[in-house]
């Protein structure tokens, strides 16, 4: 497929702008729907791409949208909601995908999962996950759908919702209660999960497998949060939190009014280590390190983005 026809859900998100960038520089064309397309509106700066507004829930929109694709990318994903919020985005959402790709004929599906994603898991997050997984990887299709999963470590880059939360944080408070300051990460770049998500669509060896995404080191919670820190310049008093006391943080912060910082869905996922025994794979290349590439931090984020958006579009 020289002239892809792309369409990614989720592709107004984190990792769908970084994703829009590197296909649409490799000439192939790109649609974003999008609820309300004037919040996406940036990644028009792209000479490929088309943003157009959608209901992604709805079966018949989804055929539409992909009449013509040749893959179709799933980006969505929620971090806070209700059992029926994660059911929605990251169990019916799936099947719905599925079935509007046989409708359509598209050949080519890549859906993304996370690390930790399992059917049974307390946490409501990682269980929908892991459910969204197995509905797109099963048997007896009715056409021919290669389908790729990714399941990436908790991601970092200009724009992430993770490491900028604890940023804003540490920017506030002096002293920081730290819940799970215990818990393992392997943080990935967004850079390189874009990456393994375009280098894939044309690989016959990844159709029908399953890929967890990590970047070259592990961290605990707190090694993480003094790197932020440090980067920032900010001397602050991290406290980590036991069990017990995690948790009913975790319940405090998720009756706390507004976005969430954590919640109890939160607490229970950081209880399995969130790391990659066997590194980023290698036919994705060689991960970015952490230490190197924190400048966002300091505002440098967002100029990053709209460069590597100016330089896809060759302006």
């Amino acid at each position: 497929m020289s002239n892809k026809n792309i369409c990614i859900l989720g592709g107004g998100g984190f990792v769908g702008h970084h994703l829009a960038s590197q296909l649409a520089a490799r000439g192939w064309r790109v649609t974003v729907p999008a609820r309300q397309r004037q919040r996406v509106n940036d990644l028009l700066v792209l000479p490929t791409a088309e943003v157009v507004e959608a209901d992604i829930h709805d079966p018949a929109t989804l055929e539409r949208l992909f009449a013509g694709k040749d893959v179709v990318i799933n980006l969505v994903g929620i971090l806070h909601g209700s059992h029926k919020d994660f059911l929605r985005a990251h169990v019916k959402l799936p099947h719905r995908v599925m079935e509007a790709c046989h409708a359509a004929g598209v050949p080519r599906l890549l859906h993304m999962s996370a690390l930790g994603a399992e059917v049974g898991s307390k946490s409501f997050y990682q269980h929908s996950k892991g459910e969204g997984e197995q509905r797109v990887l099963q048997p007896g299709r009715k056409h021919d759908l290669h389908v790729t999963v990714f399941r990436p470590s908790v991601i970092f880059g200009p724009g992430d919702s993770f490491l900028n939360l604890f940023a804003g944080l540490l920017k506030m408070a002096p002293v920081v209660p730290l819940a799970n300051a215990g818990a393992r990460f392997q943080p990935v770049h967004v850079t390189d999960v874009a990456r393994a998500f375009a280098s894939a669509i044309d690989d016959p060896a990844t159709f029908g497998q399953a890929y967890n995404l990590c970047g070259p080191k592990v961290y605990t919670l707190e090694e993480l949060v003094r790197l932020v820190a440090g980067r920032l310049g900010l001397e602050r008093v991290l406290v980590p939190l036991g069990p017990g006391l995690s948790y009913w943080f975790a319940r405090m912060m998720e009756l706390k009014p507004g976005a969430k910082i954590m919640t109890r869905d939160n607490h229970y996922a950081m209880q399995t280590d969130n790391v990659c025994p066997d590194g980023f794979p290698a036919r994705f290349g060689v991960p970015l390190t952490l230490e190197a590439n924190l400048g966002y931090l300091c505002g440098e984020g967002n100029r990053g983005r709209y460069d590597d958006y100016r330089a896809a579009a060759r302006r």
